[in-house]
């Protein structure tokens, strides 16, 4: 049985004063305080309980010196006591040892613990008026049950060093700081609690500070009700290189610094919450509500990850990202707010998948210039200006998102790229218009009951739309303004009460597949020197004539059909239209050329199937030979030199050949990567063989316009982080339908330099090779010992490019013919002396990294023609021999020696 010692001002009680009792008290002893006023200061070092006989309220211990009560060691117990410090100084004072106060009031003064202390409140009320109501530092623990931390003259509970706080069902309010703060490698962890009431932030955090918080309310702060600044490094990890995948940058790292479940953000001054610096956080089941700035705000090089996050009934912006922020939002809900839904700014990313978006005063979704974003399954709805708007240099990629109601654009992209994938766009004012030099991707889209156009193409823009649906749109359903470029394959325009497609001065579409029913005037309008090419394409139902081509259209139709219409066509004198197995059906006035041997209508919604179109004017629609394939291998067989490269893009030809004849039997084509490496030294060739290459696959139907985008590092990879994805999409884009011949390869992996965005750059082309197999070849060339390390750099790549084409060094013999072709085709002729000159120049040539192969032969011809000049020159009137033959004399010197 624990010894008793009882206190009292006079006669109950053993001792006088409480102090003397404890300094008699030994382990365990339970010092009893009667009712009273004690002017003491404790000092404890024991395992002693001092409390009040007749309970709370009864037993006021006042400072006669310092802090009434501190604590040097042991495991003291104070209960039910009232402890009121001097100003300017701690109440309580914990330097070491486990303390525990119950029921206990602490007034005109904090409780501070300090070193390796160990605190635990129960029940206990706080009311520092002149500081900090609860103070930790070093590596300080505390515990707060049931408590109030009430009115502190700083900060409720604050943190700092290596200090650690847990709050269990703990209200701290009134503070004229913040609530609750944490420096340095602190840690807070609160549940069922409520922090706020505050003249700054409800909870702050600075440093490398830890927060966890369950069932928490931060409300009512002057400030915001978290703030988090942290500096250096995130926990385990390096910054991510992918600003959109936050959660691949934590992939190596430990939980975020700050996490929230299922707490409640309200009635704020400032942002709800602020992420800068380092700061990484996740919020799950979160509700934000009445903030005073933005609800979630991210800067610096925060990553905030939110689930199932509900921000609404919001003065401004909802979530907002700036700087090189990283944001990913899964299951959110962000809706009846003035200003924006999700606003991204500087280079921050977004990545938002199944969230709702709706009722805002201006744009649901917009993206700033140089910002990223990427939609998975999200609905947007009900907006006042744009659904989504895409600013210069900002990237929007969307995949099965609905955008209903936007009241001017469902998707606006003005100067950045977008690729729309299974999108669905209803009722908006206009539902995508495209106003860039991108050129953007609308894939398996829908858009339904425009109030405007359904997709508006601005000038000089282009796009790739395809098996598109546009349906009911109040006036065009797709137009396509001045000079614009637009790849249109398969899809259908339906119901517009305008025209089912507006072609535009100087546009030149190229139009594949698609299916126009029911305009209420043109099927397809175009206006004054439009262009383009429609193939494969259905016009029906059309209240004006069906075909409408004015002054001086120029514009091919193959193969298409017109049917139960008053008028298939209706052109301008000046107009001079071209139809190749065109018909029409079921027209009361029959204008257009008819082929009765034209194929009759397919079934609605089939369409042949179409490889994706590349980068080339969509009007230049070339004539084609019967079989280009013959012309373009006697091509190749021109070639000086290459003997092992011909021989294997002739066999490569071949196979491709019986790849086409198989699927056009209906066969499945054998397993086969197009893809090839060129491993080569400068100038033997590569980009010449890579362009032919292109051609004979266009020859074969296998690409659909065989053109070469020639890239190397600096068209692909960026300066910063973000840029390096949109750059080498945007130029994957423009090859689309022909070839991407990626020159000196291996520079986008620099040697051990594994964090370099060349990765990123590699990465995202194995990606784009996978989405679009059938429409691009991709060629990579460089040094023979280099590309194999490029190979190795990235798992995809192998597997992609199985194929190596050799491509070997010129001889002497193969330098002199290519520069007799050059002489042949500058109309010079080479005396037999020369030629012999030439090899011996040629054969004296040291074949170093500086040697440029085919390159070399051209810069020495370059040099004859120079010399040949100057000799002629100074001759009194040359005749025709002499301004043709270039003889010895007009080698280089170094030749003459050799």
């Amino acid at each position: 049985m624990n010894r008793v010692l009882r206190v009292a001002e006079r006669g109950w009680g053993t001792y006088r004063g409480i102090t003397a009792a404890v300094r008699e008290a030994g382990t365990g002893t339970v010092v009893l305080v009667a009712p009273g006023t004690y002017h003491e200061s404790l000092v404890l070092d024991g395992e002693v309980t001092v409390t009040a006989a007749k309970g709370p309220g009864t037993v006021r211990i006042t400072s006669a010196q310092g802090p009434a009560i501190s604590v040097v060691g042991g495991a003291p117990v104070l209960r039910d006591l009232d402890i009121e410090g001097k100003s300017g100084g701690p109440a309580v004072l914990l330097r070491a040892g486990r303390t525990a106060l119950h029921g206990c009031t602490v007034t005109k003064g904090a409780v501070e613990a300090a070193h390796d202390a160990r605190l635990a409140l129960h029940g206990c009320t706080l009311r520092a008026s002149g500081g900090d109501g609860l103070r930790l530092g070093s590596t300080a623990n505390a515990l707060l049950r049931e408590c109030l931390v009430d009115a502190a003259g700083r900060h409720g509970v604050h943190l700092a060093d290596a200090a650690r706080a847990e709050l269990d069902g703990t209200r701290v309010v009134g503070a004229a700081g913040c609530a609750v703060t944490a420096t340095g490698t602190a840690s807070v962890t609160a549940a069922h609690s409520f922090l706020g009431e505050c003249g700054e932030d409800a909870v702050r955090a600075a440093g490398q500070a830890r927060l966890l918080l369950r069932d928490c309310r931060l409300y009512d702060a002057g400030g915001h009700a978290l703030r988090a600044e942290h500096a250096g490094p995130g926990p385990g990890t390096a910054p991510a290189e992918d600003p959109a995948d936050p959660d691949g940058a934590a992939a190596g790292r430990a939980e975020p610094r700050i996490r929230l479940e299922r707490c409640e953000i309200l009635r704020t001054g400032r942002e709800g919450l602020l992420l800068a610096g380092t700061s990484d956080a996740r919020l799950a089941d979160c509700a934000v509500g009445e903030t005073g700035s933005a609800a979630l705000h991210a800067i610096g090089d925060a990553v905030l990850v939110l689930d199932r996050v509900r921000a609404v009934d919001l003065g401004e912006t909802a979530l907002a990202a700036g700087e090189r922020a990283a944001v990913r939002a899964t299951g959110c809900t962000f809706a009846r707010i003035e200003g924006n839904a999700v606003y991204l700014r500087d280079a921050s990313a977004a990545v938002l998948t199944s969230c709702t978006l709706s009722h805002t005063t201006l744009d649901l979704l917009h993206l700033a210039a140089g910002t990223r974003a990427e939609l998975q399954d999200c609905t947007l709805a009900d907006g006042a200006r744009h659904g989504i708007r895409v600013e210069p240099g900002a990237r929007l990629t969307a995949r099965a998102a609905t955008v209903e109601r936007a009241a001017l654009c469902g998707v606006d992209v003005a100067g950045g790229d977008a690729e729309l994938r299974g999108c669905t766009l209803a009722a908006c004012g206009t539902g995508v218009r495209l106003d860039t030099r991108h050129r953007p991707l609308l894939d398996g889209c829908e858009v339904r009951a425009a109030t405007g156009n359904g997709v508006h193409l601005a000038p000089n823009t282009g796009a790739l739309l395809a098996d598109c649906t546009v349906d009911g749109a109040a006036t065009a359903g797709v137009r396509l303004d001045e000079d614009s470029e637009a790849w249109i394959d398969g899809g259908a325009v339906t119901g517009a009460r305008g025209s089912g497609l507006v072609v535009w001065t100087g546009a030149r579409p190229r139009v594949r597949g698609l299916r126009i029913a029911g305009a209420g005037k043109n099927g397809v309008y175009l206006h004054d020197e439009a262009a383009g090419l429609f193939e494969d394409c259905e016009v029906s139902g059309a209240g004006y004539p069906a075909l409408y081509a004015g002054p001086r259209v120029q514009a091919v139709f193959r193969r298409c059909l017109v049917a139960d219409s008053g008028e298939d066509l209706s052109a301008d004198d000046t107009a001079a239209p071209v139809f190749e197995q065109c018909r029409s059906t079921g027209v009361d006035t029959v204008s257009m050329p008819q082929d009765e041997s034209a194929p009759a209508a397919r079934p609605h919604g089939l369409a042949p199937a179409p490889h994706m179109p590349g980068a080339a004017a969509p009007g230049d629609v070339p004539e084609t030979e019967e079989d280009p394939l013959p012309t373009l291998l006697a091509e190749l067989d021109r070639l000086v030199g290459l003997e092992r490269v011909k021989a294997d893009i002739a066999s490569l030809t071949k196979v491709m050949r019986l790849v086409k004849q198989r699927e056009e039997a209906g066969l499945q084509p054998p397993p086969l990567s197009r893809h090839l490496v060129f491993a080569g030294n400068p100038g033997t060739g590569k980009t010449t063989v890579a362009r032919l290459y292109g051609r004979l696959l266009a020859g074969l139907g296998m690409l659909a316009h065989g053109h070469l985008v020639e890239a190397d590092r600096g068209a692909l990879v960026g300066e910063y982080v973000g840029h390096t994805a949109p750059k080498t999409t945007a130029v994957f884009r423009r090859a689309l339908g022909g070839v991407l011949f990626v020159d000196e390869a291996y520079a986008l992996v620099p040697h051990n330099q594994p964090s370099d965005f060349g990765h990123e750059a590699v990465a995202t082309l194995v990606k784009l090779m996978e989405d679009h197999r059938d429409d691009v070849i991709v060629i990579v060339a460089g040094y023979p010992e280099d590309m194999d390390r490029f190979l190795a750099s990235n798992p995809g790549l192998a597997s992609r490019f199985t194929r190596t084409l050799s491509f070997d060094d010129y001889t002497s013999t193969d330098l002199v013919h290519i520069v007799e072709h050059q002489a042949r085709s500058h109309q010079y002729r080479l005396h037999e002396e020369t030629v012999a000159g030439l090899r011996a120049y040629f054969d004296g040539v040291e074949r170093t990294e500086r040697f440029g192969n085919g390159r070399t032969a051209r810069q020495v011809f370059q040099r004859m023609t120079e010399l040949h000049a100057e000799r002629v020159a100074d001759l009194a009137d040359p005749g025709p021999e002499a301004l043709t033959l270039v003889l010895p004399e007009d080698l280089p010197r170094t030749a003459v020696h050799s």
